[in-house]
This record gives C-alpha cells, sequence and structure tokens, in this order.
C-alpha cells in the first residue's frame, strides 16, 4: 500500500512538473509570435512622404557621400552579397541607374556586408552609380531604415532640404519603358 502512494505523489509530482513546464513554453511561444508579427509589419524601409535622416560615409573611390549630395532625383538601392534576390536584381538596379544619362551623381548603391564580399557588386554597381559598402545598420541604412534586401527607392532633393522618398517600391522586374 505504502508502495501505490509513493508512486501516486511521484506521479502527481512528475504530472505537475510537466504542466509547468508545457505553461513555460507556451509563454516563449506567445512571446515569439508576438516579436515575428513586430518584423512583418515594419516597412523594409522608409515609405513615400518620409524625410531621409542625416548621414555622411564615404563611396568606394573615395568621395564624401551624405545626404546634401543627394541633389534632384536619385534612385537608391540596398544588396547584400548574401541574399539571392539580390543577386538576381542587382544587373536591373544597374540597368535603371545607367539609363539615369550615364550620371554616377542620380544612383547611390549600398552593398550591405559584414564581410569582404562586396567586390562582386562593387564592379557591377560602380560604373552606373555612387556606391557605398557598409555593415548591416549603417549610416545610410539608419538613415533610409533599411532592413530588408533589395530595397529600391527614388529620393528627391532640392538641395536645400533633406531629401524625401518619392518611390519606395521601384521595381526591378519590369522591363525598361515598361510602367509598374
Amino acid at each position: 500500500m505504502t508502495f501505490l502512494l509513493v508512486l501516486t505523489v511521484f506521479v502527481g509530482l512528475l504530472c505537475t512538473l510537466d504542466l509547468l513546464l508545457t505553461l513555460g513554453v507556451i509563454k516563449r511561444l506567445r512571446e515569439h509570435t508576438e516579436l515575428l508579427a513586430a518584423a512583418r509589419s515594419a516597412p523594409p524601409a522608409a515609405q513615400v512622404g518620409d524625410t531621409i535622416g542625416e548621414f555622411h560615409t564615404v563611396a568606394v573611390d573615395g568621395s564624401p557621400v551624405g545626404a546634401d549630395a543627394l541633389r534632384g532625383e536619385t534612385l537608391v538601392g540596398f544588396f547584400s552579397p548574401t541574399c539571392r534576390p539580390c543577386q538576381e536584381k542587382l544587373p536591373r538596379f544597374a540597368e535603371l541607374a545607367a539609363a539615369r544619362g550615364g550620371r554616377r551623381a542620380g544612383a547611390l548603391a549600398v552593398v550591405v556586408t559584414e564581410e569582404d564580399d562586396a567586390a562582386e557588386f562593387v564592379a557591377a554597381l560602380e560604373p552606373v552609380a555612387r556606391v557605398v559598402v557598409e555593415q548591416r545598420q549603417g549610416p545610410v541604412g539608419r538613415a533610409f531604415k533599411a532592413h530588408s534586401f533589395p530595397t529600391v527607392l527614388m529620393v528627391e532633393s532640392d538641395g536645400e532640404r533633406l531629401p524625401v522618398v518619392t518611390d519606395s517600391r521601384v521595381a526591378l522586374d519590369v522591363p525598361a519603358g515598361t510602367s509598374a
């Protein structure tokens, strides 16, 4: 009889422990669900009408790049060498930048990487755009609130005020001359 009593108490304690652990797992799953929902609802970058913050950095050619240097309409792209869609859309961005009359000042490309793997992207972009290589959440990324890749924006500034986003969904999968 004592054996059955001890066994019943042991099973009861084991079930209580299992219940507590299950409740802990459920709580963590709810927290993760909330975090994922918040991440999905955040836009990939600044949106139409947003003013771009101040930033100062140096392009790969050594020239200074800042918000005040973005004059007129400027095509801005954020790419990461580890991102497959970036690799697929990079040639189209270069084509769009080249179509802007060959003025490198009309396009800014930001290659976001934590390693030394930007050479291929820089080589493809440098003839048609000012190119900046920076780590995630570098000065340009913070100013444009860019955290998804590829991100392509159109900004405009008269040189006296900070640039404003005029298009936050520049289509890179549409042939030139076709409207999205």
